[in-house]
């Protein structure tokens, strides 16, 4: 336990949506390591501070928030400039923000297209791009919670499932294209949380009998993986790793 504590001990991590879900697991898991963390979120201010206060309580002074919308992309430089500037240089990128809703062909909008295409793929390009100076002078790392749809399409999501794609390739470019200074590498989750407001027991029955372990997942086994990449993954660039019980073998 007290390896795991130091192993992010003096880094800084951005958290992209960080406030609640998968992004509250990857900034306690990875404060646990030592890191202190900048949580970013949009709109769960009061979820934000609650956890900026739990982390704080246990190391002061090691975590705070940040709120700017994602899709103005003039805001996304001041998310870097926060992380720096309160924690003296940023160590690691995780762009975890993400929207997801259905768009059966037909019906699809372009406000849907906007909303889907900017949070999931827009946002983290040039929110990697504006971090690079900083992730330059740290030898730092890149995260990004990709899907196992975006390379396996889900009915009824096409925008989504296309935005995701382009987030796996946006990885491996950026792979190519920052190293050897930046490492850049993905999470690809498969059943590990509902979206939320989503009742129907029987296909998520369905679902995770498709899983090779018979079982979903939790926001802590992405949590871990962010964790293996940040602190114990030195010569690993440019993968997406899909953390998914084994869905995306058994499809």
């Amino acid at each position: 336990m007290q390896e795991r504590n130091q192993s992010l001990a003096g880094k800084t991590v951005l958290i992209t949506g960080g406030a609640r879900r998968v992004g509250a697991a990857i900034a306690r898991e990875l404060h646990a390591a030592g890191a202190d963390v900048a949580i970013h979120y949009r709109k769960s201010s009061n979820d934000a501070e609650a956890l900026a206060v739990e982390l704080n309580t246990s190391r002061p002074r090691s975590a705070a928030t940040v709120q700017a919308d994602l899709l103005d992309i003039s805001k996304l430089p001041g998310l870097v400039d926060f992380a720096v500037r309160t924690f003296g240089a940023l160590d690691v990128l995780v762009n975890n923000a993400s929207t997801f809703h259905a768009t059966k062909v037909g019906e699809i909008t372009a406000a849907a297209w906007d909303d889907l295409l900017g949070t999931n793929l827009k946002a983290p390009l040039f929110l990697s791009q504006a971090a690079v100076p900083a992730l330059r002078k740290s030898k730092g790392l890149i995260i990004n919670i990709v899907d196992i749809h975006a390379l396996r399409p889900l009915r009824n999501y096409t925008v989504y499932c296309i935005a995701k794609a382009g987030l796996h390739m946006l990885t491996r470019s950026l792979a190519k294209e920052l190293g050897p200074e930046i490492r850049v590498n993905g999470i690809a989750p498969g059943p590990v949380l509902w979206p939320e407001g989503q009742s129907d027991t029987s296909g998520r029955a369905k679902i995770i009998e498709r899983t090779i372990l018979k079982r979903m997942g939790t926001p802590a086994d992405i949590a871990r993986t962010a964790l293996f990449f940040a602190a114990h993954a030195p010569f690993i660039t440019g993968q997406v790793l899909a953390v998914d019980g084994g869905r995306s073998v058994a499809w």
